[in-house]
């Protein structure tokens, strides 16, 4: 994706305008949740891979009927988040992510399930990728949690977009496989 720069003049400084594409987080986190079914770690939900069918190894998934399952990634450091994209499983059981809430915050009370939420998964029927737009939500923790008794939880991905340090956000947009945001360098 072509980049966009322009300078900006303010009295004796100046500001970097540019179009960037904000980066996965993710990725350098340490993915955990409440049980593992078989080989299907919290880890395969930040490998980088939108592979959406469980059989081919690349999606996470607790215990059957566990009753409030929760998984969460620690960025490691608190980030201004902007979006979470959230990758369900494409080959069936789409519904088993229905009514789970995305939570993001700096607090491991609950496994982090108490800090605010920024979405909640009505249904990614259909949509198995879907971007959660989070207002620059503060945090450190990001969990995606089901509130509910006998319940099972998959994910094949979840990207978490947040500028790095030095940069300010002005305004975003999508892409086809990317989030865009125009920032400020300071």
């Amino acid at each position: 994706m072509a980049t966009e720069t322009r300078t900006i003049r303010k009295g004796p400084a100046h500001l970097l305008y540019h179009r960037y594409p904000l980066p996965n987080v993710a990725l350098k986190g340490e993915a955990t949740q409440s049980s593992t079914l078989s080989f299907a770690t919290a880890s395969k939900a930040i490998d980088g891979r939108r592979i959406s069918f469980y059989s081919d190894g690349f999606c996470s998934h607790t215990a059957e009927d566990e009753t409030d399952p929760w998984w969460r990634v620690d960025l490691q450091r608190s980030f201004t988040v902007t979006a979470v994209k959230v990758t369900n499983r494409g080959d069936c059981c789409a519904e088993r992510l229905d009514g789970a809430e995305i939570r993001i915050g700096n607090s491991l009370e609950n496994n982090g399930n108490n800090n605010p939420r920024c979405g909640i998964i009505e249904s990614l029927a259909g949509t198995p990728t879907y971007t959660f737009h989070c207002n620059e939500m503060e945090g450190r923790y990001i969990n995606v949690f089901i509130p509910a008794p006998l319940r099972v939880l998959t994910l094949c991905e979840v990207e978490v977009f947040a500028p790095l340090p030095g940069i300010a956000v002005l305004s975003s947009g999508i892409c086809g496989s990317c989030l865009f945001f125009f920032v400020f360098f300071i």
